[in-house]
């Protein structure tokens, strides 16, 4: 039995019921095979046993209390998964769906889309199964006090330095790190994704929507395709979904759709700046509903189904997809779909948002396919420059910062497409990003000994 297959059937045997954290370590490890015989020394030190296991995984309960005086508890996780190159690093999400599972998956794959950056950054998650959806500003301040208050003897500027993920943005942000700056009395960059006034940097809330776009950009371009005129599909309304949107309209394309939980617009016109501009509001200030864009403007509402069961079910024709939303929404009929329906490119914005099934049928159709560690590394990479002007207490320009983002996401590009063609994978993304990824953080880890 070869390591890699050794490894994934340890980690099923050990973790049955971690499906997620199963389909991540599969994906990756699988990719890695080349590996074991270009580096002999990574088998005998038992490097990939020891990168599918994390540092601590912390999981602890988080009381706090409604506006109506209810006491309710939710549970609470960090995971630091690897900081063989850097502090642990990585978002904490709060939704519902948030379980043991869900964070090691998305800490794990923090592991590789951290060292593409070639910034100096472990891997890590964490979250709770709070619903943020419908809550006031003063229940979010006391669960993100309440989350903090466990949260805080596990994180530091040079240890572990969170920041947003879906249910967490500026707001949250900020109650977290007021809290964080009560209780330690001291002013550091332990959190990313800060507002500018106390520690932030421009640029962040746009970077991993940009970052995306970046991305796809620089794989269109090796096939001598670009944005303009292009019909993209844009899965999600969030931070990520409502940024890309508008990298997507500043290069020339027009996204045609956006979505949240409980349904999907599709807008044939486009969602032009304007457009743009009012989806930010209604989600950001008055945290409405997608389907209110149709109040507004003349589109078609499809409630309770997601981007990509519409467009396979209508038939839309789709060049580039940007699914910005969640693990797992792109299954094997909608990529099927998307390939008879005329798409060239795929570039994740969300983490895994793609099953290994329907990344097979972009594989086996020649699609250009960019996996969400690689894609979506913008953000992450942001809050690394936002970690370094925290360092020095400086602020950067808005042209400097995005001008470092786009240089890092060109970067990863030729990262991943170098180590593709090196290790007999020419043009896979997938196995480039994972390979360019790991063998970084393989190298420390085998340099430090058996630790």
């Amino acid at each position: 039995m070869s390591v890699i297959k050794s490894v994934i059937d340890k980690v099923k045997q050990m973790d049955p019921d971690q499906a997620e954290f199963h389909q991540a370590v599969s994906e990756v490890m699988e990719t890695l095979e080349p590996t074991t015989q270009r580096h002999p020394e990574f088998v005998k030190n038992s490097i990939y046993e020891r990168i599918v296991e994390p540092e601590r995984a912390m999981s602890f309960r988080v009381p706090w209390v409604d506006d109506q005086n209810q006491v309710h508890v939710n549970r609470g996780f960090r995971v630091q998964f690897n900081n063989a190159i850097g502090p642990f690093k990585g978002g904490i999400r709060f939704h519902p769906s948030v379980n043991l599972s869900i964070i090691k998956f998305l800490g794990f794959e923090q592991i590789f889309k951290n060292s593409l950056t070639t910034l100096a950054m472990g891997g890590a998650k964490g979250g709770s199964d709070f619903d943020p959806k419908g809550k006031s500003d003063g229940e979010i301040m006391r669960f993100c006090q309440a989350f903090m208050r466990e949260l805080f003897r596990h994180i530091g500027a040079e240890t572990d330095v969170p920041a947003g993920d879906i249910g967490v943005g500026g707001r949250e942000i900020g109650y977290l790190y007021g809290y964080y700056k009560k209780i330690r009395n001291e002013h550091t960059g332990v959190l990313t994704g800060k507002g500018l006034e106390y520690g932030g940097s421009l640029v962040r809330p746009e970077a991993t929507g940009y970052g995306t776009v970046y991305f796809a950009a620089e794989m269109l371009a090796t096939r001598g395709l670009d944005f303009k005129n292009k019909i993209v599909a844009v899965s999600g309304s969030g931070n990520v979904a409502q940024f890309a949107i508008e990298k997507v309209n500043q290069m020339g394309g027009r996204v045609i759709s956006t979505c949240d939980s409980s349904a999907t617009v599709i807008d044939e016109k486009g969602i032009d700046d304007d457009k743009c501009c009012y989806l930010m509001e209604l989600k950001n200030v008055h945290r409405g509903r997608v389907s209110e864009y149709t109040h507004k403007y003349q589109a078609d509402c499809f409630e309770g189904q997601n981007v990509w069961d519409v467009i396979r079910e209508q038939g839309i024709k789709v060049d580039i997809a940007l699914p910005c939303a969640t693990q797992n929404e792109i299954d094997a009929d909608n990529a099927q779909a998307l390939v008879q329906n005329g798409c060239v490119c795929v570039a994740e914005g969300a983490n895994m948002p793609s099953s290994p099934e329907a990344v097979k049928i972009f594989q086996d159709n020649h699609i250009l396919y960019g996996p969400g560690k690689a894609a979506n590394a913008g953000g992450v990479a942001t809050s690394g420059l936002e970690m370094s002007q925290n360092s020095s207490k400086l602020s950067w320009t808005r042209e400097e910062v995005d001008n470092r983002l786009l240089i890092i996401m060109q970067g990863i590009h030729k990262s991943c497409l170098d180590a593709a063609e090196a290790y007999g994978k020419k043009g896979d993304y997938v196995a480039g990003a994972n390979i360019a990824g790991f063998v970084k953080v393989a190298k420390a880890m085998l340099a430090y000994g058996i630790v």
